[in-house]
């Protein structure tokens, strides 16, 4: 193994999956087994996501989901891949996350994003608009200063204020700038669009203005990475989300993820064939071998501190299957 990704910390996001034929419960259920697993394994930190009204992804609630996740785990680090500040009040979400530090101190990371709900029905349910995502500087300004005890209101976070809780700013659009003038770690992705991220990654560097909560750039990249026997095996991992994708660009409604071999057996539309073979492309899939050859070009590329890995499928043996050999790749 290379000594850049002997240094480099391994962590995982799982977005609660449901897979056709199974139910929301068992999504959930499989994500806190799966933090356990990758506990055992060495991941440095195992996050979860927040997403409204979609029928593929169970992970609705992400602060209750990080307090199961916890407190069936005893070392790894939990946190959000994120809340979405948007949808939420600046207190509450301090609140949550001083919950969950104060239940489990040292172990909680706080990652916010700027997205707001998927569809207009699911916005106009939340009470939001694709404007509240231009707030979410000052929003993330009023969240900090909930911790630091700095708010106008006179009010105090009970129990946040004074707790050191590590936030990360998932970078989508503007991100990379609001984190680096907040002072921030910042989470990018995908994998898929090298040039787009390494200018995200050099912006973020280049203007980045150290902070209490950070004395220097922190990057954190993220995207799927599958690792199997055969390169044909990890292609297969892919293919279940890969499809969903299309199906959301088709169809305007995100699926659950299918077997491979129904996807496989499918007559595809010219325009959904199109979307269903880019999703295939652009991901670190391959053997052991091909997947540290693959790993250390975008570490040297990026500079990256962390690989934050977010594969989906439906196999979930091949999912555990996968972790344990990244697992073997990175702690040599």
């Amino acid at each position: 193994m290379s000594s850049l990704i002997a240094s480099t910390r391994f962590s995982v996001l799982d977005r609660s999956r449901t897979r056709e034929g199974h139910t929301h419960p068992e999504a959930l259920r499989d994500t806190v087994s799966l933090a356990q697993e990758l506990e055992r394994l060495g991941y440095h930190r195992l996050w979860v996501s927040e997403h409204h009204g979609v029928p593929g992804v169970a992970g609705s609630a992400p602060t209750v989901l990080a307090a199961a996740v916890a407190a069936a785990t005893r070392t790894i680090r939990v946190g959000t891949g994120g809340v979405m500040l948007p949808n939420h009040r600046p207190l509450v979400v301090a609140e949550q996350f001083g919950v969950l530090e104060s239940l489990f101190p040292g172990r909680i990371d706080m990652g916010l994003g700027r997205s707001v709900g998927f569809t207009d029905g699911v916005r106009r349910a939340l009470g939001r608009d694709k404007g509240d995502a231009e707030d979410f500087e000052a929003q993330l300004r009023e969240l900090l200063g909930w911790f630091r005890g700095t708010s106008p209101t006179g009010v105090h976070a009970r129990p946040a204020e004074g707790l050191t809780v590590p936030p990360f700013v998932l970078a989508m659009g503007e991100g990379a700038g609001i984190a680096a003038r907040a002072g921030l770690p910042m989470v990018i992705g995908d994998l898929r669009n090298r040039e787009k991220m390494r200018r995200g990654i050099d912006h973020y560097r280049e203007h980045f203005r150290p902070s209490p909560w950070a004395p220097e750039p922190y990057v954190v990249v993220s995207g799927t990475v599958a690792v199997a026997a055969s390169p044909e095996e990890a292609r297969r991992l892919l293919v279940p989300e890969a499809w969903s994708m299309a199906h959301s660009r088709t169809h305007g409604t995100f699926p659950p993820l299918p077997p491979a071999e129904r996807v496989e057996s499918l007559t595809l539309t010219p325009k959904e064939r199109g979307f269903y073979e880019s999703g295939l492309t652009g991901h670190i899939a391959g053997t052991e071998e091909q997947v540290a050859h693959e790993l250390e070009t975008v570490l040297k590329e990026t500079g990256a501190q962390e690989v934050l890995v977010t594969t989906s499928t439906y196999d979930r043996e091949a999912l555990l299957d996968s972790y344990r050999r990244l697992a073997a790749i990175t702690s040599g």
